[in-house]
C-alpha cells in the first residue's frame, strides 16, 4: 500500500473522531453536521440533491435525515411538486447554528494551529490534484 493512502486514512479518521467529540455537546455527530451545514448554506434541499451533492449513497443519507429529523433539527417540507419533499433546517437548528458552527471553527483552528497559511493552501493545492 502507497504510504501517502495509510495517512490520509489514518488522519481522516483522527479528523472525524475529533470532530464528533467536539460535537457531542450539541448532540450531533460529524455526518448530521455535514447535511445540516449544507442545508445552512444552499437552503431548502431534496434528498436526492443532498445525497448528490456530499457524493454519499442515498440510504446513508435518508437514514442521516430521518435521525435529524427525530432529534428535532431538520424538517420535511412540501415542494413545488406535491410529489416532492424538501428537507430545511427547522426554527431549533437556525437558532442553535450559530453555536455549533463556532465549536466547529474552533475544532478547525486547533487542527491547524500548526500550518501556516501557505501550508494550508499547498495542502489543499496538492489534495485537488489527486481529483482527477
Amino acid at each position: 500500500m502507497n504510504p501517502l493512502f495509510h495517512i490520509l486514512f489514518q488522519q481522516n479518521r483522527y479528523l472525524v473522531k475529533q470532530l464528533n467529540d467536539t460535537l457531542k455537546q450539541h448532540g450531533l455527530f460529524s455526518s448530521q453536521w455535514t447535511v445540516l451545514f449544507l442545508l445552512h448554506q444552499k437552503g431548502q434541499m431534496t434528498l436526492t440533491e443532498i445525497w448528490k451533492y456530499l457524493d454519499v449513497e442515498a440510504p446513508t443519507v435518508t437514514r442521516t435525515v430521518t435521525r435529524l429529523e427525530t432529534l428535532g433539527w431538520v424538517e420535511r417540507v412540501q415542494g413545488t411538486d406535491k410529489r416532492e419533499k424538501m428537507i430545511d433546517l427547522t426554527a431549533k437548528a437556525m437558532e442553535q447554528f450559530p453555536q455549533i458552527e463556532a465549536s466547529v471553527v474552533s475544532f478547525e483552528r486547533k487542527m491547524t494551529e500548526n500550518l501556516s497559511e501557505e501550508e494550508q493552501a499547498l495542502l489543499i493545492q496538492l489534495l485537488k490534484k489527486m481529483e482527477g
